[in-house]
């Protein structure tokens, strides 16, 4: 991935991510969907195998969203005290907008960050033997 910095110019791993765009030329499409990443950038042809964001983007949302919507819900339940439907009807679509849509966006950044940073998976090194016990 070292060598992509001689043919394509360096690009902003968290502006191309919140856009959604390829993490080495900034151009192609990230994501195919809403969520889906897709098997590669149209544009400059990146193999997007690399790209595993695991559980990272959602442990964001949920703090993220929740802070939101439930501050949100506390503050009207606190001010106006609405039955407990009107409160459902309100924060559980709100919840599950915001929580698609943030999920897009972190998902997008981590990628980006991946490949950005060049991280990969961990791995053992199976060469070597620990200490020798006795």
């Amino acid at each position: 991935m070292t060598d992509d910095k001689a043919l394509y110019p360096p690009v902003d791993p968290v502006k191309s991510g919140l856009t959604g765009h390829c993490p080495r030329c900034g151009h192609g499409r990230l994501f195919q969907g809403l969520l889906k990443v897709r098997p590669s950038c149209s544009a400059c042809g990146l193999d997007y195998s690399f790209a595993d964001s695991g559980d990272g983007p959602v442990v964001f949302v949920i703090l993220i969203v929740g802070f939101i919507v439930v501050g949100l819900a506390l503050w009207m339940e606190v001010n106006f005290a609405p039955p407990i439907w009107l409160q459902i009807l309100l924060w559980a679509p709100l919840a599950i907008l915001l929580s698609l849509l943030t999920t897009r966006l972190m998902k997008g950044v981590l990628i980006n960050l991946q490949f950005h940073h060049n991280a990969g998976s961990g791995k053992i090194d199976q060469g070597t033997q620990g200490p020798r016990h006795g």
